[in-house]
């Protein structure tokens, strides 16, 4: 007898005959990460903000999408919804390209713009779309964005922008390119009316829009991993015939070059957001914000050591050496044990970021303030990782372009000097570094808003000075600050560092000297105190003479400080006759 071992299988399949209506389980679509290779359930991936639990690849969402995942629940006005291309060239294909991108997107062009508030904090954003036509630049979108521009000038608001992009759109030609001057003097008007404008690179974000207004704002934000480049890796490598190295033009990348301020987790951009912000606004982030600082008092051995010194006066070599001291507070121990907040910025936006100068804002009691650190650090990898303090070119030029930040929305600056001087090397003379601390001087020298130095260590001659062209220059009474350090002066003129203690009484480079000589305004007590009450002595000091400083208007302020450096020197001159 045969037995049709198709049929059997079959039947066995189907299962039983009955009348009830069988439960299946929920059916779950699984994805594979492009990173790790791994299966992801669907609703996991969307239950994590399309960010691979497993690897962090961040995956790429719509415009729309996006917004919701940053604007808060019900506040988000879209502005120009109406609007949408036309194939004005009669370009071959691009009306049917039109039709495919407006099916599979459901937008009308490849940006939503509108208004909202991010974190409780009213704004005017744009939310470019990589569904159509990848994020490309045509005219609408050009004249979306630059509308966004022009309306949070007059409604006063702040500009939050998620840029994805492939670049300009070809299909329109040449009226495509000249987008990138229509928006980007947008935004120019925009920051000269002293507006904030905040950009999110995400991926990827090429080609025109890099070249434009992706690249302008006050601060650039960075989703890990985004592509971020003006010509795209296939472009270069067709160009010059060779493989790129591997994270080459991605958000790390540039972070490390000095062209973003920080990369953010997606789960954490509208929060960073939500205390830039507010930070602009004049006020502190709601309590719970991601780079709020949180005081344990005494932190380990070394933060929580108490400087100890005798009740005889020091020779002014032992104070030089005591501001090399490896367990002395440093710049970064100040601002995490005397602030209340700090988010870090980086980049020069030139050539690099320099980890000898650590900048950004800070808030305390819920004032916010811009501050900017040589930090030579603490254990010996991160020394070396940060120079031993000696800033490079880019350091100088983060220090600036973050004093700029600070003048244009009206923040003080407080700067922490705590270094033996500007580094010297090949690669810092090709980049400029005289010509980098010289307009630091200029810069600081103009500043409309008030400026504090703080020599918490060692100031080491044009490299300290860099960082304390201020309105008020204080002391803590074991720094040292002078024109060249004794070894080095001893062995230039007397050709023997053997006097080195000789030169160090000659220099006068002492607090008390320098406040008797009228270079300082004031010493700082930091004996038998322990660094989280050092670090809080500077803060509240500092504090202190900005509320003097607040009083002064811009001019009055400028014209001040002329007069502070005008005088100095200035009564040790004297003529000689014949």
């Amino acid at each position: 007898m045969r037995i049709n071992r198709k049929t059997k299988a079959a039947n066995v399949l189907e299962g039983p005959i009955t009348e009830t209506c069988a439960e299946f389980p929920e059916r779950h679509v699984f994805i594979k990460c492009p990173s790790c290779r791994r299966v992801i359930d669907e609703g996991r991936l969307h239950d994590n903000l399309e960010v691979c639990p497993r690897c962090g690849k961040h995956f790429r969402v719509s415009g729309r999408a996006r917004m919701r995942m940053t604007v808060d629940d019900g506040t988000f006005e879209e502005w120009d919804e109406e609007l949408a291309p036309t194939d004005f060239l009669s370009f071959p294909g691009y009306t049917e390209k039109l039709g495919h991108a407006r099916e599979r997107s459901h937008e009308r062009d490849a940006v939503v713009c509108g208004r909202g508030r991010i974190r409780g904090c009213d704004t005017a954003l744009f939310f470019m779309d990589a569904d159509f036509m990848m994020g490309s630049m045509g005219s609408v979108v050009g004249e979306k964005i630059c509308r966004t521009f022009e309306r949070a000038t007059e409604l006063g608001l702040p500009v939050v922008g998620f840029t994805v992009s492939g670049g300009a759109r070809m299909q329109e030609g040449v009226t495509s390119l000249m987008q990138m001057a229509k928006v980007s003097a947008a935004v120019r008007r925009h920051g000269e009316a002293g507006g904030l404008y905040i950009t999110v690179l995400t991926d990827p974000t090429t080609g025109g829009v890099t070249a434009s207004f992706a690249m302008e704002g006050d601060i650039i934000l960075a989703e890990p991993d985004a592509l971020t480049a003006f010509a795209g890796p296939r472009v270069i490598e067709q160009n010059m015939h060779k493989r790129l190295p591997k994270g080459f033009q991605r958000s790390e990348f540039l972070l490390e070059h000095g062209f973003c301020d920080a990369v953010v987790p997606r789960g954490e951009v509208a929060l960073t957001i939500g205390e830039l912000l507010a930070l602009h606004e004049g006020h502190a982030p709601a309590p719970g914000a991601p780079h709020e600082l949180v005081h344990t008092g005494q932190r380990g051995k070394k933060r929580g050591r108490t400087v100890k010194r005798g009740d005889e006066a020091q020779s002014a070599l032992e104070i030089v050496k005591l501001t090399r001291a490896a367990d002395r507070a440093t710049a970064g121990e100040m601002i995490e044990l005397g602030l209340d907040g700090f988010i870090e910025l980086h980049g020069d936006r030139y050539f690099g970021d320099d980890a000898a100068v650590v900048a950004g804002i800070g808030w305390k009691d819920n004032r916010p303030v811009t501050i900017i650190a040589i930090e030579r650090g603490t254990t010996t990898k991160e020394r070396m990782r940060r120079n031993f303090g000696m800033a490079h070119p880019e350091g100088y030029r983060k220090a600036r372009r973050l004093m700029r930040e600070g003048e244009k929305f009206g923040r003080p600056v407080l700067c922490l000097v705590d270094t033996s001087g500007a580094f010297c090397g090949i690669g810092a003379e090709e980049r400029g570094q005289g010509e980098a601390i010289a307009q630091n001087l200029m810069e600081m020298s103009g500043l409309k808003t008030p400026v504090v130095s703080v020599v918490t260590g060692e100031g080491g001659s044009g490299g300290a000075l860099a960082l304390s062209v201020a309105d008020c220059i204080l002391m803590l009474a074991s720094s040292a600050y002078s024109v060249v350090s004794p070894e080095a002066c001893a062995s230039i003129l007397w050709k023997d560092t053997d006097r080195a203690p000789e030169a160090a009484e000659a220099l006068k480079l002492t607090a008390p000297d320098l406040l008797e000589l009228g270079i300082i305004d004031g010493i700082i007590d930091d004996a038998e105190r322990t660094h989280a009450q050092i670090a809080q002595s500077v803060i509240s000091v500092a504090f202190t003479a900005f509320d003097e400083l607040s009083k002064l208007d811009s001019d009055t302020l400028t014209d001040r400080r002329y007069d502070k450096y005008r005088a100095i020197g200035q009564d040790k001159v004297v003529i000689q006759g014949d």
